[in-house]
């Protein structure tokens, strides 16, 4: 491959936890490099019980972020409260960050719309989770256009999958970032699975990140089960984004551990064997190691964690449990800006009733 073609790949450390790089500077804060465990096994905690509150019939589907942990809360821990989310379907550990509530996150699953109602103003600025695939790609270059009409230092990041980097609409976002030179942040998470379709059947270029160089801009790997790497190749993206030297294409390697959603069964398209060595990849016993070999961590603060951690999901539980139910009036909320004069009638019947409804449960 001619050197200008070649994708850089980063990994820091290696699955075994121990350093395979020189690490950079801030590698020191060993604070930092705590809350970021915290934050990864809060995640991880979080999809278990959205996972047990599905399997239980409490909420609708769900996508699981189980083995992709590092991608997500490296990218809530580097985005600035000015930046903007432009986020997919799996983006749980981000949300976690940018102030999205845990009970929000399970209402929005739940199929309530006041799931995307962020209460934190901090999070409000961001965009509610994409379903369609790529799509989001494109609203991110019309935010990242913003930014640069304005002369703001602000970025867009936008995240997907793997399969989505396949779909028109993220090859024509890429091509306008490249054009219009945006301070835009594209992450693959590059998963290995399109739902059912391994990698290797989804395209054939021996990288996603070269997609970037076709737009004119660069493209990079990283070891996606590495928060370190991670990190910082993040923050090189940002840093560049924000100084108007466009955008960057980082494609985090990673295996989805669980099922695609709920309402997949992946052992029908995939060995035990496989699975069982991806999780000798995982990112969180990665850094737990890594920690532990620095004396920053061990069983006692593991299992305080765990504890307050599960504190943490039940009252986000019973919060979300708690909420009452929207009237079946709010069907027709955010539907139209104006009213269909051919639907004004079924309307009314339907406020009529919902009026009629609630005078019942009042009078008992």
């Amino acid at each position: 491959m001619p050197a200008s073609l070649n994708i850089p790949y980063t990994r820091l450390l290696g699955p075994d936890g121990q350093p395979c790089a020189e690490l950079p500077a801030w590698t020191a804060d060993s604070a930092l490099l705590v809350r970021l465990y915290r934050q990864m096994v809060l995640t991880r905690l979080f999809d278990l019980k959205a996972v047990a509150l599905q399997r239980t019939g409490r909420i609708g589907t769900y996508a699981p972020t189980l083995g992709q942990e590092a991608i997500g809360v490296a990218i809530g821990h580097l985005l600035r409260a000015e930046d903007v989310l432009v986020p997919y379907y799996r983006d749980t550990a981000v949300q976690l960050l940018r102030g999205v509530r845990m009970d929000e996150i399970l209402l929005y699953w739940g199929g309530d719309e006041r799931g995307s109602a962020y209460a934190d103003p901090a999070a409000r600025e961001d965009f509610p989770l994409c379903v369609p695939i790529a799509t989001q790609a494109l609203h991110a270059c019309g935010v990242a256009s913003a930014f640069k009409i304005r002369g703001q230092q602000r970025v867009a990041l936008t995240t997907c999958g793997d399969g989505a980097t396949s779909k028109g609409d993220f090859l024509e976002a890429l091509n306008v970032a490249g054009a219009w030179q945006l301070p835009l942040v594209f992450v693959v998470n590059n998963n290995q699975y399109a739902i059912s379709v391994p990698r290797r059947l989804q395209c054939g270029a021996p990288t996603l990140a070269q997609k970037a160089l076709g737009a004119g801009f660069p493209g990079e790997q990283v070891d996606g089960n590495d928060i370190l790497a991670v990190c910082e190749r993040l923050r090189h993206a940002l840093q560049r984004a924000r100084e108007g030297k466009g955008p960057l294409l980082l494609e985090c390697l990673s295996y989805r551990l669980g099922d695609h959603t709920t309402a997949d069964d992946a052992s029908r398209y995939r060995s035990a064997a496989e699975v069982k060595q991806a999780w000798e990849q995982e990112p969180i016993k990665r850094l737990q190691t890594f920690l532990a070999s620095r004396g920053l961590w061990d069983e006692g603060r593991e299992q305080a964690l765990v504890g307050e951690c599960q504190a943490q999901l039940e009252e986000a539980v019973a919060r979300f449990e708690a909420t009452p139910p929207q009237g079946p009036e709010s069907l027709l909320e955010h539907v139209y800006a104006q009213w269909p004069a051919a639907l004004a009638e079924q309307r009314e019947q339907l406020l009529e009733r919902a009026a009629r409804r609630a005078t019942e449960v009042r009078h008992g």
